[in-house]
C-alpha cells in the first residue's frame, strides 16, 4: 500500500530542503515509484531538483474555466490535465500546486487535487508531501491518513515549541497520523545544551520521537546557489549522511 509522509513545521525551517533530501534516500534505494507534491504556494522544491515547472494545479484551476473542450466532463478535463502537470523523473514524479485561486483560498484547487489523490496514489509506493506552513493544508488535501508526519524546527526554542504544538493539534484537524518524528534542522555543531534540552523536553512531554539532527550545511548552500540538484549531493557529505541515518531511523517504523 501507498504510504503518505507529509513535512510540517513553521515557515523557514526547512521543509523542503528535507523532502529533498528524502527523495535522494529513496530514489538511491529504489524505494520507488514516489510522488513528490510542492504543496506550498512559494513553490521551490522543483528549484532544489533542478526542474523547470510547466503546469501547476493552480494554472489548470485558472484555464478550466475558459478552456473546457467539448464532449468532455469537467471532472475528466481535470483529471487529464492533472496527470499532465506531473513531471516525471527517474523513479519519482513532481506535482506542483502553484499559486491558489485566491489571496490565501486552495479550496478549489484542493477539492480537485482530492478527487483524483486516490487514483494516483496506486501508481506510487510513497507520496512525499512539502507541506506549506501550518497543518490546515494537509486536512484541505484529503490526506486524512498520514503513514508518517516529519515536524521539521529551527534550532530555537520558539521552532521547538511550535513543533510541540503542530505534534498536538493532528487530532482536532482529524488527521490520523501514525507516526510523528521531529527533526532538527540546521543545527549547529556540536548542539548546544540549552538546545539539546529543549529537545529532550519537547520529545518528553509531547510524544515525539526524535528523528534527528541536521547541522548547517554548506554543502547545501553551494548547491542552491549554484541550481545544482540535491539529488547530486555527494554520498559522503555529512548532511546526506545525517539526514539518511534519520530516515533509516524513520523507515524502520514506517516498514513494520
Amino acid at each position: 500500500m501507498t504510504k503518505i509522509i507529509a513535512m510540517a513545521g513553521k515557515g523557514g525551517t526547512g521543509k523542503t530542503t528535507t523532502s529533498a533530501l528524502l527523495l535522494k534516500y529513496l530514489t538511491e534505494r529504489h524505494m520507488t515509484p514516489v510522488l513528490a507534491v510542492d504543496a506550498d504556494a512559494n513553490a521551490n522544491l522543483n528549484e532544489l531538483l533542478d526542474l523547470d515547472v510547466q503546469l501547476t494545479l493552480g494554472k489548470i484551476r485558472k484555464d478550466i474555466k475558459s478552456d473546457m473542450p467539448s464532449g468532455m466532463s469537467r471532472d475528466q478535463f481535470m483529471e487529464m490535465k492533472i496527470h499532465q502537470s506531473l513531471i516525471e523523473e527517474q523513479g519519482y514524479d513532481l506535482m506542483v500546486m502553484g499559486q491558489p485561486d485566491g489571496p490565501g483560498c486552495y479550496c478549489a484547487a484542493n477539492q480537485y487535487l482530492a478527487m483524483t489523490m486516490d487514483k494516483l496514489s496506486e501508481n506510487y509506493k510513497f507520496i512525499v508531501v512539502d507541506n506549506e506552513a501550518g497543518m490546515e493544508h494537509l486536512s484541505r488535501m484529503n490526506l486524512r491518513e498520514i503513514d508518517c508526519l516529519l515536524i521539521v524546527s529551527d534550532p530555537s526554542a520558539r521552532g521547538i515549541l511550535t513543533a510541540r504544538r503542530i505534534a498536538d493539534i493532528t487530532g482536532p484537524l482529524q488527521l490520523m497520523v501514525k507516526n510523528k518524528f521531529l527533526i532538527v534542522n540546521r543545527a549547529p555543531d556540536p548542539v548546544p545544551e540549552a538546545l539539546q534540552e529543549k529537545i529532550d523536553q519537547a520529545v518528553a512531554e509531547a510524544d515525539l520521537p526524535l528523528g534527528g539532527i541536521i547541522s548547517s550545511s554548506d554543502d547545501l548552500v553551494a548547491h542552491e546557489l549554484n541550481g545544482s540538484s540535491y539529488l547530486n549531493l555527494p554520498d559522503d557529505s555529512k548532511v546526506v549522511q545525517q539526514s539518511s541515518t534519520i530516515f533509516d531511523t524513520v523507515f524502520s517504523k514506517l516498514l513494520q
